[in-house]
This record gives structure tokens, sequence and C-alpha cells, in this order.
């Protein structure tokens, strides 16, 4: 919803040329980065977006007391994360599979469901505008947004979330922090340090993953398309690395291994051959993804899973499989797949 539409819907304080003229325009242009603060802290990107609304109507209504003591940014900024701290009180964490500490699971059991759960969501890159001109921009957003790093982050109690948000992918000074969470230096200094030890353990090393962008890399993605479309989980398990992972909320258990995830899959794939599957390439937490559509009795292809992988050296080393048909209208992808419909790598 537009700024002026949710204002003008809600009533306040403010004229509607004051809105127009000097609140509107200044604060829109934070939208997407406000989005990707409100999702490292709540781990969903239909909570952010709910969040960043209400971030904005509280900083539209308090603006007439706005004394420009900070820059708008900054006092956007805060106003979001004293929000996403008052939402988190009442919500547990976001988790995937991997982070409910059971061990890895039978590739060949029943699957169980955990509809209870609050799932970690992913996000598609267009939504947080990682198309900027600056690579060095691009590069930190998305080494900030990637999804094991969000699935790390859910383990902070949300205070020390927000502190290594703050300090860590924000740059603030930690004295600001301290104002802001109403705490000592000392104390945010410590936060941080138990913090960053804590990512350490959970998050993967930045040489551990790799940007889509090489001719390899491509390469390895244009097979992995392959592989299901073609229904050749032989030619998959070659791309998978010898410790490759396979979560696929809202099914509690996670898979390790090619050979694992092989027998996972073939057990438990509707599809029946070649052709059942289609894939369509998109971007998710900086990451490539793909949208996999499977054909019905009817012979359409529909909306079935969303895929998020992280690769590696040495091919792919994490699939996260989303069955929540809502992400697909978030990473604007049809429900269903017409025959003109051409998928290619962005």
């Amino acid at each position: 919803m537009e700024m002026t539409a949710l204002l003008t819907e809600t009533g306040g304080g403010m004229t509607d040329s004051a809105v127009r003229d000097e609140f509107t325009p200044q604060a829109e242009k934070y939208r997407r980065e406000l989005l990707a603060h409100c999702y490292r802290m709540s781990g969903s990107v239909h909570e952010a977006e709910d969040l960043v609304q209400e971030t904005y109507l509280k900083a539209w209504r308090a603006y007439d007391k706005f004394e420009g003591r900070s820059s708008l940014r900054t006092w956007l900024y805060r106003i979001a994360t004293t929000t996403c701290l008052t939402a988190l009180e009442t919500k547990g964490r976001r988790p995937l599979p991997t982070g409910l500490g059971a061990p890895s699971s039978d590739p060949s059991a029943d699957l169980v469901t955990r509809e209870e759960v609050p799932w970690l969501e992913p996000i598609p890159d267009e939504m947080l505008g990682t198309a900027a001109a600056d690579p060095a921009v691009v590069a930190t957003s998305r080494d900030s947004l990637r999804l094991a790093l969000i699935a790390a982050l859910q383990f902070l109690p949300p205070k020390q979330r927000a502190v290594l948000i703050l300090r860590e992918v924000l740059a603030w000074p930690a004295a600001d922090v301290a104002s802001l969470l109403d705490t000592s230096t000392a104390a945010v200094n410590s936060a941080l340090q138990r913090a960053r030890a804590q990512i350490a353990q959970a998050a993967p090393s930045e040489d551990a993953v790799l940007e889509p962008v090489g001719p390899e890399q491509r390469a390895v993605l244009d097979k992995y398309m392959a592989a299901f479309e073609n229904y050749d989980f032989a030619s998959l398990t070659e791309l998978l690395t010898q410790d490759a992972v396979w979560e696929m909320p809202p099914f509690d258990g996670w898979y390790q291994g090619p050979a694992a995830i092989r027998t996972l899959i073939e057990t438990n794939c509707p599809a029946g051959g070649p052709g059942d599957m289609r894939l369509v390439p998109t971007v998710s937490n900086g990451q490539p993804a793909f949208g996999l559509y499977m054909r019905e009795g009817d012979g359409v292809h529909r909306a079935f899973q969303l895929q998020v992988l992280s690769l590696g050296p040495s091919g792919v080393g994490h699939v996260t499989v989303f069955f929540d048909l809502t992400l697909f209208e978030k990473f604007g992808l049809p429900a269903v797949l017409d025959g003109s419909t051409a998928p290619s790598l962005p």
C-alpha cells in the first residue's frame, strides 16, 4: 500500500499537503531497507511487511515531534526496531527443521508435518531492491540476508538480535544502540560479543557460499533444473556435495547426503517421469532459487514448492524447500505455468 493511501485511511495530525510534500517522499525511499531490517528481525516476509507499515504509521503520527536531532533514516530505524521488539515479545522464534535439534531423518520414513511451528520464510531479492548500482552495497546486503544467517539470528534473544543487526549490519555506534535499547554501552558490547559467538557456530563461513554469477555456477544451476525436469535423480545426486542438506518446512525432518536426498525425493515426489516438473529461476536471500511447478491430472503445471539453494565450491550444499504457496505471489511467480513460459536463469 502506498504511503499516502495508508495515511488517508488511518487519519492523523498532519495535513494532506504536509504528508505529500514533506514526510512521504523523504520516508518512502527507505522502505526497502526497512523491510530488510524487519525481515532480519522477524524471519518472515509477511510479518516484515506488516512491521514496516506499522513503522510508517507510527512515524507519520509522530512526525510533528521529529526535530531533526538525528537523520530521518536513523529515526525510522529506531521506530522499526522498537516495533519489531514489541512484536517479538509474543512470538516464538522461526526455525528451519535443522534448527529443531533433532538428528538427520530417515529418508524412507513417513513425513511429519508441523503446521503449528512458525517456520522461517525466504524473501525475494526483488522486494529489497538489491539490484543497486553499487556492487559493494549489493554484496553487503546479500551477505546479511543469507537464509542460513537469518536462521541463525533466530537463535538469539530479540534484543541481542537487534544489537547484532544494528552494530554489524548497519554499523551503528554502540552508544546509539544503547540509547535505543535503554541500556549501557557496556551491555551492548557484551551482547554483541555473545551474539557473534552464537552466529559463528550457526552461520556458514564466507568462503562456503558462492555467488551464482560465474559460468561454473550457472552450469551447475542449469544441470540442477534439467535433473528435475528430466526426472533424472541420478544426475541430481552428482550435483550435491557429500554433506549436502535438504530440508522442507512444514515437514520437520532434514536429510543429509546425496543418497539420502535421492531416496527422499524418489519416495515422496508425486512426479512420475520427465516433464512432470518445471522449474522457474528466481533469487531469494541473495541466493539462487526456483519455483517448482508440478503437472497435475489435467496436464496443467501448478505451483508446488519454492526451493532456495546454497552453492559451495564443490556443488549444491544446501536446499531449503518451502511449500507455502503464498510465497509465489511475493516472488512474482505465477500460480500456473502456460506453454509459453520460457524459464531462464536471472
